[in-house]
């Protein structure tokens, strides 16, 4: 596949990763999309579903990223973190799902760990891309780096137990920054 063809490719891992963590959620009658992190949607007896959300996402950002060449690399960075998510299940977080115990494990601090270069990863990228831009589009980039970041630490705040919409937080965080990587895929 040619480089064109690989960067279309990256622009579906934003709308397909979106469309299927929204339906999951939305399915599970546990489930608090306001208050819980996406990534909980791997546990329980359904978790395979959004493992393999991460799967296939992962997989289309990476081959996105090879798409763009060295520009790429810190967006081939975010498709390892989001692999990497899908392989490592979340600990529960904030009683979901109900009746597994709240405890730290080692495969959670693993997601954990790979969720950084996805949530730094990103706003890099759009960063990078604002600082080799002109225009509007480099407005986009940096307004786009800046509140996927933005909204990635209030949803930590969230997360940690605070009365702050952390999943809201963190679905606004990736619409920001997924939405920027399909419109760099999709601009090229």
């Amino acid at each position: 596949m040619n480089r064109t063809g690989l960067r279309r490719a990256g622009a579906l891992a934003a709308p397909l990763f979106v469309a299927a963590f929204l339906a999951e959620g939305a399915s599970r009658s546990d489930y608090d999309p306001l208050r819980h992190p996406v990534s909980a949607l791997a546990r329980g007896p359904r978790g395979w579903q959004q493992r393999a959300n991460f799967a296939v996402a992962g997989t289309l950002l990476l081959a996105g990223a090879t798409g763009l060449g060295r520009r790429g690399r810190w967006l081939g960075a975010a498709a390892v973190g989001v692999l990497g998510a899908g392989a490592f299940r979340t600990d529960p977080v904030l009683g979901f799902p109900p009746g597994e115990p709240a405890e730290k494990t080692t495969e959670g601090k693993v997601h954990d760990l790979f969720g950084v270069p996805v949530f730094l990863g990103i706003p890099a990228a759009a960063f990078a891309e604002a600082g080799r831009s002109r225009g509007a589009w480099r407005a986009v980039s940096a307004a786009s780096g800046a509140g996927m970041f933005a909204f990635f630490v209030l949803a930590g705040v969230g997360f940690s137990g605070r009365p702050v919409p952390g999943g809201l937080y963190q679905r606004l965080s990736l619409g920001v920054g997924l939405g920027w990587v399909t419109a760099l895929m999709l601009r090229d």
